[in-house]
């Protein structure tokens, strides 16, 4: 066979391959049918959508629950931070009050002690306090120990006798006056000397018994010590108990 028969049986063999494609295709273009959108390819683009928002729903629902998840977990820090805050606070106060209490404490114990202390020595001084006024006058008043160790210390100085001498309690109180001298006027009038000894003694009806002792000496000119007699002496207690009296009058003490 010759070359130019070949070509031709060549030519007769592709157009009988062709009409039948172009048939398909025209076939396929008449109907106007989409490959996605045939019923089993539409079903599953749905159903993939469909999961797509699904999924996304999903997502934003976690990223939102994570915000406010956050949002709890910055609350609790600062509360956290806050409570530790409160709590350091709270510790500073109960150290100081603490650290202020032991200090009281340790005052009240000083204090205490020093006043078990103190009652021991009144106790002490009230039962060596012991007075020799034998001899003297006494008077009992019905005002208290201090009332009347006040007005006492009131009449001695207003008299000029300096107190040289005072021991107090809560039951007792005694008063030793200086010396006090009165040079004579003259040859018919002889001076003085004298010192007193007051003591004080509370008495079961919450009163005092006041004693007075005068060491009384007359003195003449030159010094000479001229001998005093009891009713002298006496009249000379009996005043500075007068003085006394006087100054617990109403209005006075």
């Amino acid at each position: 066979m010759t070359r130019p028969d070949r070509s031709r049986s060549d030519l007769r063999s592709l157009s009988t391959l062709i009409g039948p494609i172009l048939l398909i295709i025209v076939a396929a273009s008449a109907s106007g049918c989409n490959p996605d959108e045939s019923p089993p390819f539409k079903e599953e683009n749905e159903r993939l959508r469909k999961q797509a928002v699904k999924q996304e729903s999903v997502i934003v629902s976690l990223q939102e629950g994570n915000k406010v998840m956050q949002q709890q977990i910055d609350l609790l820090n600062r509360e956290l931070r806050e409570a530790k805050k409160e709590t350091e606070r709270v510790e500073a106060e109960r150290s100081a009050v603490a650290a202020t209490l032991g200090t009281k404490v340790a005052e009240n114990k000083k204090l205490a002690a020093e006043a078990e202390q103190t009652a021991a020595r009144k106790a002490q001084a009230a039962q060596t306090l012991r007075v020799e006024d034998t001899g003297g006058q006494s008077e009992e008043l019905p005002q208290a120990l201090a009332a009347v160790g006040k007005a006492a210390e009131e009449a001695l100085a207003r008299n000029g006798y300096t107190v040289r001498v005072s021991v107090k309690t809560d039951q007792k109180a005694v008063y030793v006056t200086e010396r006090k001298v009165s040079a004579p006027a003259s040859l018919e009038v002889s001076g003085f000397r004298n010192q007193y000894l007051v003591s004080l003694q509370t008495l079961p009806s919450k009163g005092t018994r006041l004693s007075v002792k005068a060491d009384f000496e007359k003195m003449a000119q030159g010094g000479r010590i001229l001998a005093a007699g009891p009713d002298e002496t006496a009249e000379i207690e009996k005043r500075l108990i007068a003085e006394i009296r006087k100054a617990l009058a109403p209005g006075k003490v």
